[in-house]
């Protein structure tokens, strides 16, 4: 097998990985409660996590080893709180609601995490993305509903997609932190998540499941959040962000027909007009990412040096397309404009 097949296949294994999550955890909560199932998914993920770095390091193309620092606490600590939250009120979904539901809905966390990356950050948004955006949240509305022809609504959706936004702005906390090790950030998620929602749990009341459940769900969280992570970076080494996250848009998809196929479930006609409503959404975010990609590659990157009186010094500058510079020699002056837009990449693999 060539790398790049080899890359294709981590990819989407990874995707399936992440997609058995929805309908294995509704299968668990018949028998845990849904913070104690959050709690214990991610204890599983991070535990599963640190033990792998331990056995095989970090090292990896395309992934760094450097630690976190006292500068990106403020970034860390969020990260941590709204990944207690999120996996909480997914689960709260979960048990809410028909996990086909819960599978598809999971693509509101691309809505939640490019406005806000728009607001906060003045991210760029594309047409494309802006259209898959409408197209998500359309769909995302019609899976609300219960019934093919009630308007009554399903508040299991309600708490999914308050996990979807609790994602949206953790993905952009963790975006501040993607210089770092991967590991060490995957394994600070798990553990320290993992142990606050336990510590609800517990408050709240919910029994402490028998050692045998708690075993089930702990390796659901490393497969499905800690391995599915792992074949994902491995993935990336040789397709790349774009091609990578491309692969893994299947992952709801993937969720979706587990759950027809482990649990039974039937979904009504309304589901399959989502469905086909998600695919396009989807279809768009694939080819603006990769769009993404291309733009990337055609970025280019000078140095111009300068020199007043005896003091020389360089300038780098990175452009994309269009660039202009005035220099008026003798007594120097010199000017830069520069058109530099980042657009957002929504990729959005998580624990």
């Amino acid at each position: 097998m060539t790398k790049k097949n080899r890359a294709v296949a981590f990819a989407i294994l990874a995707a399936a990985l992440y997609g058995v999550n929805i309908p294995f955890s509704k299968v668990l909560m018949k028998n845990i409660g849904p913070t104690m199932m959050a709690a214990f998914l991610y204890l599983g993920a991070g535990a599963g996590l640190f033990i792998y770095g331990i056995i095989f390091g970090s090292k990896g193309k395309g992934s760094s080893n450097e630690l976190l620092t006292k500068r990106e606490l403020p970034y860390t600590l969020a990260m941590i709180l709204l990944d207690i939250a999120a996996p909480i009120l997914l689960m709260l979904g979960v048990r809410s609601t028909a996990s086909a539901n819960v599978s598809l809905l999971n693509n509101f966390e691309i809505v939640a995490t490019s406005v806000i990356a728009l607001v906060i950050f003045g991210e760029i948004i594309s047409k494309r993305l802006w259209i898959a955006i409408f197209l998500v949240t359309l769909a995302s509305i019609m899976l609300s509903f219960e019934g093919e022809y009630s308007f009554s609504f399903n508040t299991g959706s309600l708490f999914v997609i308050g996990a979807c936004i609790c994602w949206g702005f953790e993905n952009n906390c963790t975006r501040m932190l993607s210089s770092k090790s991967s590991v060490e950030i995957t394994t600070l998620k798990g553990c320290f998540s993992g142990l606050g929602s336990l510590i609800i749990a517990i408050i709240v009341g919910e029994e402490l499941p028998n050692m045998t459940y708690i075993a089930a769900a702990m390796l659901l969280g490393f497969v499905s959040y800690g391995l599915s992570i792992n074949f994902y970076i491995l993935a990336q080494k040789n397709l790349g962000a774009a091609k990578t996250s491309a692969y893994y848009s299947a992952a709801p998809f993937i969720g979706a027909a587990f759950s027809m196929l482990l649990l039974g479930e039937r979904p009504n006609a309304v589901f399959y007009g989502a469905m086909l409503i998600m695919i396009a959404a989807t279809a768009l975010m694939v080819k603006d990412t990769i769009a993404l990609q291309h733009t990337h590659e055609h970025m280019h990157t000078h140095i111009h040096q300068h020199r007043h009186g005896d003091v020389v010094h360089t300038h780098e500058h990175t452009h994309i397309h269009s660039h202009m510079h005035v220099h008026e020699h003798g007594e120097e002056t010199h000017g830069h404009s520069h058109t530099n837009k980042e657009l957002i990449d929504h990729n959005h693999a998580h624990i």
